[in-house]
């Protein structure tokens, strides 16, 4: 991390992020990481971009025939998510809709799923974690005091929706992860989501009981349901027109979906974590890595970004109920939730993880490269 306090000239990454790299130009690493996707195939031409788009969905049909379903979508009522079940329908695609229950939707999230579903024509399946279980790692990961501490919920909808797609015979997974609105995530705020040594590494040193129901998955096992059983996972937003304004003018005029606020804030504890504990106790604003994906795609300008990221992240009342609700919900006290907020911070290279196993040999960015790849697969 630099010394002295940097906002990218660009966007407005700052050093609060603190792996960011600035070039002579004042522009951060995140966005000339950015400027070279972009700039590759299949994003470098309006041709190729819909080439491959037309070889998915053919793919999805091809493989869907005689199928109930040709393809699997997680749902969560957000924005990204309710667009991606829009654009799915325009393509003429058969999806089952997948919603993992956590504990912590919100009734506006509930409500979105199931109105826009319905209008769309689309089986939902829902998928209820198993509250005690789910809790005792919601806290081991608090306990922990690392940034990426949502894991644990991201790990379980990506192992759900392999799983369905396994159970339906389907080789195609929409995803709602873009490039337009979600560039330029710092690696160490979001690592882990494919990790289960680490996500079992934090909840053995801090977790009071067995996860016996909760859906996990190896990178060996996502290795092979890509490789071996041909199941593909495709960003499709990337390949259509994303605008979030234009999204939400669709979603809300043809579907009646209503806004929560806020980026992931559909859910409750997403909205205090992101809004409350990251600025609180990691320094962490995700805004500004949101808003600077806005402004790497041309949806909004720095301008208008530095005055958004100015006001709070959501209303104070809010916040202390949002906190109360927390707390509660979790089985804590206010006291040990104060001893949580002020431990000192950790990150994911502070417990076992496959990141480091690798580094070990080959060095961190080759296996960051390799995590990379098996990803995209």
């Amino acid at each position: 991390m630099p010394e002295l306090y940097t906002t990218c000239t660009r966007c407005i990454m700052d050093t609060t992020d603190t792996s960011i790299q600035f070039d002579e130009r004042g522009v951060c690493n995140h966005c000339r990481r950015y400027d070279e996707v972009i700039h590759a195939y299949p994003f470098n031409s309006p041709e190729s971009i819909e080439l491959e788009l037309e070889k998915m969905i053919t793919r999805a049909k091809e493989n869907g025939k005689g199928k109930p379903y040709d393809c699997v979508i997680g749902v969560s009522g957000g924005v990204d998510s309710t667009y991606l079940a829009y654009i799915a329908r325009q393509k003429g695609l058969r999806p089952i809709a997948v919603h993992l229950d956590n504990g912590w939707n919100s009734e506006l999230a509930v409500h979105n799923i199931e109105k826009v579903l319905k209008k769309l024509g689309i089986d939902l399946l829902t998928h209820v974690l198993e509250w005690d279980e789910f809790k005792d790692l919601q806290i081991a990961f608090l306990k922990a005091s690392v940034s990426d501490a949502e894991i644990p919920t991201d790990h379980a909808i990506s192992g759900i929706l392999y799983k369905v797609a396994r159970k339906y015979g389907i080789r195609t997974i929409l995803l709602g992860t873009n490039i337009a609105t979600e560039s330029g995530l710092p690696f160490a705020w979001t690592y882990g989501v494919s990790d289960w040594m680490y996500i079992d590494g934090v909840h053995k040193r801090f977790g009071t009981r067995k996860l016996t129901n909760y859906p996990h998955f190896r990178f060996i096992d996502e290795f092979y349901w890509k490789v071996f059983c041909g199941i593909k996972v495709f960003p499709i937003l990337d390949y259509v027109p994303y605008n979030k304004a234009g999204a939400l003018n669709v979603l809300q005029n043809e579907l009646g979906w209503e806004y929560y606020g806020g980026k992931h804030y559909e859910s409750i504890y997403t909205r205090f974590f992101q809004g409350y504990i990251l600025p609180r106790k990691f320094n962490i604003d995700k805004r500004r890595a949101h808003l600077s994906a806005l402004i790497r795609s041309g949806q909004i300008t720095r301008e208008a970004a530095l005055e958004e990221i100015a006001a709070p992240t959501y209303p104070e009342n809010l916040q202390r109920e949002d906190r109360e609700y927390v707390i509660k919900k979790l089985g804590l006290t206010g006291e040990e939730f104060d001893e949580i907020m002020s431990a000192p911070v950790k990150t994911f290279r502070d417990y076992p993880n496959y990141y480091n196993l690798a580094a070990k040999t080959i060095g961190f960015d080759q296996a960051r490269q390799i995590m990379r790849k098996i990803r995209s697969l």
